[in-house]
């Protein structure tokens, strides 16, 4: 019983692990965390540019994926260490904010880390690293300020070609490079139908059908849906209409099944 004045003793604290978790600090697992990052960009690192291999992945479900997008690589990577993961996100939010340039910011983090781990293995406090990439980031982002080009959208012609030249450099490292031309066309349409002001590109769909050429693709001015027609004598019904009367309903058209629990009575 504790007397007056005295302060109660401390329990100590007790930490709860799984078995086999690393419990790992200090220099060696900084090291640690830079090696798992330089593993995930030397995997994507011959992705990189025009002439990039592509990656075939196997998921634990046996779905084959083919594909040199980094962000799409990025995702299908079972990644299990803590500090491998921030790349994942980082090509996330690349992918999710501009679209392009997932590969370049995974390789640009891993080449940072590269460079740090010299320092790191030295001592150097991760502090002081920090406190120079805060710095270098700043010079970086008042360079791209200087240099960078105003667009003039009163201009059509010209606007629409910068476009197009965008299009086309994020086109260059996809499978479709060989049809750049024709999808560049394609996507600017796509986008000039867009409200300029808010450029909400979810308005945009894609609907993937199988067979056929890359040239067969084509962008509709509308909406479109996705139905197949199963039912009898369809052949012979038209599958195209001219200025159309369009009734929207909350209502299903097509018939339902008996309900499972109908009683019928027969009668003598």
């Amino acid at each position: 019983m504790a007397g007056r004045g005295q302060m109660p003793m401390m329990q100590p604290q007790v930490i709860v692990l799984k078995e086999g978790t690393d419990t790992s600090q200090g220099v060696p697992q900084l090291l640690s965390n830079i090696s798992a990052c330089q593993a995930i960009c030397d995997t994507i690192r011959t992705t990189l540019g025009p002439r990039g291999m592509d990656k075939l992945i196997v998921d634990s479900q046996g779905r084959v994926t083919i594909s040199n997008d980094g962000a799409t690589i990025m995702k299908l990577l079972d990644v299990v260490q803590p500090a491998a993961r921030t790349l994942v996100d980082i090509a996330r939010a690349q992918d999710a904010e501009v679209g392009d340039g997932t590969t370049s910011v995974v390789l640009l983090a891993g080449e940072l880390l590269k460079e740090v781990k010299d320092y790191v293995d030295e001592g150097v406090s991760s502090q002081i690293i920090i406190k120079g990439f805060r710095r270098a980031a700043d010079l970086a982002i008042n360079h791209i300020k200087k240099i960078a080009v105003d667009t003039d959208r009163s201009d059509k012609a010209k606007f629409r070609d910068l476009l197009e030249k965008c299009a086309a450099t994020s086109m260059n490292s996809k499978l479709i490079g060989s049809q750049k031309e024709f999808f560049t066309k394609m996507v600017v349409d796509a986008v000039m139908r867009l409200d300029q002001d808010e450029l909400n590109e979810d308005m945009i769909g894609i609907k993937k059908i199988p067979g056929g050429a890359m040239q067969d693709s084509i962008l509709v001015d509308g909406v479109a849906f996705k139905k197949s027609f199963s039912y009898a004598g369809f052949e012979q019904q038209p599958k195209s209409f001219d200025l159309p009367k369009i009734v929207c309903l909350n209502v299903e058209l097509e018939l339902k099944a008996e309900k499972d629990n109908a009683e019928v009575r027969v009668d003598k």
